[in-house]
């Protein structure tokens, strides 16, 4: 790649700069999710060839009992985790942001879930959550649950595995706004507390409004997020009890890999693909996100 050709006459790095990234891209995204739509239309059991089925797994959408359920678990795991991970992280990455020694250590504990796989996180909950031998055991009577079966009951089940999953990512998302934070101009503080304003004036009338970007791109995180792990939910109750936590990803892999059909688990692959994407661009049209320039011209 010449140093001519790479560079526009505007002196700009040239399109040549983005051909890796595209490939990538390309090779890693693209390719997959057009194998997955065409296996959609295939009949396969993981083994051998795959048969062409036509429209034949796609009409099982409207007979499958299960999607209905799955569907709805997934939406409400998707909503309660956004609006708790969201309360939780934007008021602790902005308490993280100062530079005082203690909020350091603290925010260093914060973070050590990062350090965790899911299956790990899984894993580590499985044993606490369990009835006999874990804490469970111990605080269940102090919340109002007896035997500690958190996960055995139908009703908890979901709101259990809600609360690990939050445990898990609120560090990540509370880095987010962190760094954020962190870039809000010292000046528009020092103004603001000249002016009179307490530090909750300031966090509603500076801190909030400058972090607007950082609270939609953690959004569209959770989001998409929400729709595609199902690992810890795999293991912490591979689904129930019953079809309680049966949530769409987990749907999918069952489908593929318990009840090895390929085919309709494509179509449930391409049915949370649309899902996630709509959503991400519901969110960044609804908040107006392409639009937003920056906020510190001048300063």
């Amino acid at each position: 790649m010449s140093g001519t050709a790479a560079r526009r006459s505007d002196g700009r790095p040239g399109a040549l700069w983005a051909v890796p990234a595209l490939l990538y891209f390309a090779l890693f995204a693209v390719v997959p999710m057009a194998l997955v739509v065409a296996l959609s239309f295939c009949r396969w059991s993981g083994l051998g060839s795959p048969h062409w089925a036509g429209t034949a797994n796609w009409s099982r959408l409207l007979h499958d009992p299960q999607l209905g359920q799955s569907l709805r678990l997934s939406l409400l795991l998707t909503a309660v985790t956004w609006a708790v991970q969201t309360l939780i992280c934007l008021p602790l990455g902005v308490w993280c942001a100062g530079h005082q020694r203690g909020r350091a250590v603290l925010s260093t504990l914060f973070f050590v879930p990062l350090l965790m796989s899911s299956a790990a996180v899984a894993l580590l909950f499985s044993a606490l959550l369990d009835p006999n031998f874990g804490l469970a055991h111990t605080i269940g009577p102090w919340l109002g649950v007896d035997d500690g079966n958190f996960i055995g009951d139908p009703h908890l089940a979901l709101w259990t595995v809600m609360a690990v999953v939050t445990w898990q990512f609120v560090p990540f998302h509370t880095l987010l706004y962190q760094a954020a934070a962190r870039q809000v101009p010292a000046q528009l503080y020092e103004a603001a507390t000249i002016d009179g304003a307490e530090r909750w004036r300031q966090f509603f009338s500076i801190t909030l409004p400058q972090l607007r970007n950082t609270v939609v791109t953690s959004s569209v995180l959770i989001l998409v997020g929400s729709l595609t792990y199902f690992d810890i939910v795999l293991i912490l109750t591979n689904g129930g009890p019953g079809t309680s936590t049966r949530i769409l990803p987990l749907h999918m892999y069952l489908t593929g890999f318990s009840s090895f059909d390929m085919g309709y688990a494509s179509v449930l692959a391409v049915l949370l693909l649309v899902a996630g994407t709509t959503l991400s661009l519901l969110v960044v049209r609804v908040t107006g996100f392409r639009r937003m320039a920056s906020q510190r011209e001048g300063l």
